[in-house]
This record gives C-alpha cells, sequence and structure tokens, in this order.
C-alpha cells in the first residue's frame, strides 16, 4: 500500500524549496529527481525520497524541463522502453511512455550527462512512439 500521506508532506516541502536553491540543468543530463508516489501505472520514485534518475529531454526555461524516468529493468522487444549504458557502466532503459513535465523543484543531484549519440537516438524513439499514435488515432476533420 503507497504511503499517499508521508509523500504529500514531502511535496509540500519540495515545493516550499527557496528559489535560491534553484539548480541549473542542460538537456542530456541524468538527474535524482523527487517524482514521488503517483497513482496506478505511473512510475514511481523510490526510498526514503521518492526519486529516480530522470534524463532531460527538453529545457523550457530555467524552471520548468520534460524528463523521461530512467529504470534499470530492461524489456527487450518493448517499443516503450530504450535501452543504453549510462557513462558509470549501468545499463538503464529510458520508459517513453512515462514522458513528463517537471519543475526544478524536484532535482535533487545531477548524475551525469548521456553521449550524444544515445541522447539523439532516445529522442528519435521518443518522436516515433508518439507519431505512430497521433497517425493510429487521426482522422479527417470536417469543418463548418
Amino acid at each position: 500500500m503507497k504511503d499517499f500521506d508521508s509523500w504529500n508532506n514531502l511535496k509540500k516541502r519540495i515545493d516550499a524549496r527557496s528559489d535560491s536553491d534553484r539548480v541549473y540543468f542542460s538537456e542530456r543530463e541524468i538527474w535524482w529527481a523527487q517524482i514521488g508516489l503517483n497513482v496506478g501505472f505511473e512510475q514511481d520514485g523510490k526510498g526514503e525520497l521518492v526519486q529516480r534518475p530522470v534524463l532531460v529531454i527538453r529545457k523550457f526555461n530555467k524552471r520548468v524541463l520534460l524528463v523521461l524516468p530512467l529504470s534499470t529493468k530492461h524489456k527487450p522487444g518493448n517499443r516503450y522502453y530504450f535501452n543504453f549504458v549510462c557513462p558509470d557502466g549501468v545499463e538503464r532503459s529510458a520508459i517513453l511512455s512515462q514522458l513528463r513535465l517537471i519543475d526544478i523543484k524536484r532535482l535533487t543531484e545531477r548524475m551525469f550527462v548521456i553521449e550524444e549519440k544515445i541522447f539523439l537516438g532516445i529522442k528519435k524513439a521518443l518522436i516515433d512512439m508518439l507519431s505512430e499514435r497521433f497517425v493510429e488515432h487521426s482522422s479527417p476533420q470536417q469543418v463548418g
């Protein structure tokens, strides 16, 4: 059973962080992020700080970023997972289906930067996944 009450108390402390605690981040970086306890099959953080590594996909401004949660679980043949080896030698998977927007207040510690070639592969896989879904569900719309 998930302890949503404890997560809610921690989330209040995260939200109350001062702007002077602001971190500086860039695309291609992997950070520990407090993504919390979530509903259903949404990816949760782990441990006391309910965090997990995330890959910065897009920086919108100095406070908001688009990230992919990472996992050490591999699902060969699953198009929603992009497997790669991080600079620390650990095999991880970017969970493409869990793309999310977060505030920098959730970031706790920068881990490392991934190679540009890997990053471009992840972005391509993400774009392909999103494009495929739009094509499958699009239909001509009548105007008027």
